[in-house]
């Protein structure tokens, strides 16, 4: 019989937080299926996670770069299922993504490799460019082992690249794609 000052070991050591999300509390991890859904499925859940934490002003990049780096995911891993994560401090989206593909040993076989994953993650850069932010790829710290790639971009120009209007943005982007 427990004693009055003891915890139900069914009440929850730290209950939830009732305050409205913020964009200071955006922190989402997703492991996803190595599947050809799984993109559309990662574009869903971080609109309605940008949404929830008022961050919608920057759907449109941030959505391109979770697009770019979950398909590309899908595309190199080796396993069946990827991580996703989200997080938003300093004014800043951070998209990281996870495979399972290894970093080559081999000089000439892990050129070949980065310069097929940096040719999917094209539009990405281009995005990230406009936007003021950055993006790369590279081993995984992750006790797994893999590869990890990352995207970063600042509210107040990933904000402004959303509300072009006049296809400033998109006349940029195909700029450099060409």
């Amino acid at each position: 019989m427990p004693t009055p000052n003891s915890r139900c070991p069914a009440t929850p050591a730290f209950p939830a937080d009732p305050t409205r999300p913020t964009p200071e509390t955006l922190r989402y991890s997703l492991t996803l299926p190595a599947a050809l859904a799984s993109p559309a499925m990662a574009r869903a859940a971080t609109t309605a996670f940008l949404r929830g934490h008022g961050l919608a002003d920057m759907l449109d990049p941030a959505l391109q770069a979770v697009s770019e780096l979950t398909a590309t995911a899908c595309q190199f891993t080796e396993s069946m299922d990827f991580y996703l994560a989200l997080r938003y401090r300093s004014g800043t989206l951070r998209v990281i993504v996870y495979d399972s593909h290894p970093r080559h040993t081999q000089p000439n076989l892990a050129a070949a490799c980065d310069t097929r994953r940096r040719a999917s993650l094209r539009v990405l850069a281009c995005v990230c460019r406009a936007c003021e932010g950055d993006w790369g790829f590279g081993a995984s710290r992750e006790p797994g082992g893999g590869t990890r790639m990352w995207a970063t971009l600042p509210r107040e120009t990933a904000a402004k690249y959303g509300l072009a209007s006049t296809g400033e943005s998109a006349q940029r982007l195909t700029a450099w794609i060409s």
